[in-house]
């Protein structure tokens, strides 16, 4: 069995991770920690893992940590480059939920960030835990950072058509909408229900955290640095993202609509968490509801120049903890789906 620690059980990727992990047939879950909830048995606050896990929330204690062989951070950004370095030298694989390993460039990191980081050591030694991408990478890592739920949504709708050179890669077009829950657990105005319900409203249009992050993984993917507009929005739903993205083809005679379903069929043919759906499709993300599948649709309005991509996820699991759960499966050498073959909920 793989012992695992969970730092930052309270929000909603961590007890998403403890929904998974409890139900995990090869884990065995060693601590959850929580400075503000010492001593608080896990299923007091969140009931439905009543009869699944008996823990109680401790304070973080690296002498417990370094005795698992993984230890998840579902904690706020900068907290797991305080504590990385000393279980990476104990020998424990880490994976990093929130964004302190996902940027190679530490002054981006910074930029974005607000704060100066902790190990700028580690972060050339973290791999990038897109496993449609990075498997080969995962299974011989001992730090994961777990991309961001709109990074996982964009780059696996515009990766076949950068791979392949169909695109201008200059001008590309992301548009996505998340749920509230994206916005974590804290308690915020503008995540109130009387606020958030029946309200549809962008934000960050001047630039989101998550735009350095995609950004460098569709430059890797093209070999030079690309052009993006990311425009995140919030719409009122719990769960879910859809990302709408665009770019314009090359040659529109070579790359008919049909040859791109194709492309991209063959493309994600053996991912078994990305779905293609049939020509025509519109995916739903009630579709993806507590599941760990990415589903898209490939489009090419009046048979134009322009390819748009569909592609929706549950925000919190293959935009978090199930992504998380799928990296750890990976560096185990265990079956990749372990934990993950839930199927969506409807409605």
């Amino acid at each position: 069995m793989i012992k695992v620690g969970i730092v930052g059980g309270t929000g909603y990727t961590g007890v998403e991770l403890l929904r998974l992990l409890a139900a995990h047939p090869e884990v065995e879950i060693q601590a959850i920690t929580s400075r503000s909830e010492k001593g608080l048995p896990v299923a007091d606050m969140y009931p439905n893992l009543r009869g699944h896990l008996d823990l109680a929330f401790s304070e973080p204690d690296m002498a417990v940590l370094k005795k698992c062989d993984v230890v998840f951070f579902a904690t706020p950004n900068g907290i797991a480059m305080t504590m990385a370095r000393e279980l990476v030298d104990a020998g424990v694989k880490v994976i990093d939920l929130a964004a302190d390993f996902r940027i190679k460039d530490i002054k981006e990191w910074s930029k974005w960030y607000g704060m100066e980081h902790a190990c700028p050591e580690l972060v050339e030694k973290a791999v990038y835990g897109l496993p449609e991408v990075n498997r080969a990478e995962i299974k011989k890592a001992q730090l994961i950072a777990n991309p961001g739920c709109y990074p996982t949504a964009v780059q696996l709708g515009f990766l076949p058509l950068i791979e392949n050179g169909l695109i201008d890669t200059d001008n590309l077009i992301a548009d996505a909408k998340s749920g509230v829950s994206g916005a974590g657990r804290t308690a915020a105005v503008a995540t109130l229900q009387a606020e958030s319900s029946e309200n549809f409203k962008a934000y960050a249009v001047a630039g989101h955290r998550h735009l350095p992050e995609i950004k460098q993984g569709l430059a890797l993917a093209n070999n030079s640095e690309v052009g993006l507009t990311f425009v995140p929005h919030l719409v009122p739903m719990i769960r879910g993202i859809h990302a709408t993205c665009y770019a314009t083809l090359k040659d529109k005679k070579k790359n008919t609509a049909a040859q791109l379903q194709a492309l991209y069929e063959k493309q994600y043919a053996d991912e078994v968490f990305v779905d293609v759906l049939p020509a025509g499709s519109f995916p739903e993300t009630r579709s993806v509801k507590g599941a760990n599948h990415c589903r898209m649709a490939i489009h090419v309005p009046q048979e134009g120049n322009t390819v748009v991509i569909l592609s929706v996820i549950d925000n919190l699991v293959k935009g978090a903890a199930g992504q998380a759960v799928q990296n750890m499966n990976i560096m185990f050498a265990l079956n990749e789906d372990a934990g993950l073959t839930a199927i969506a909920l409807v409605p």
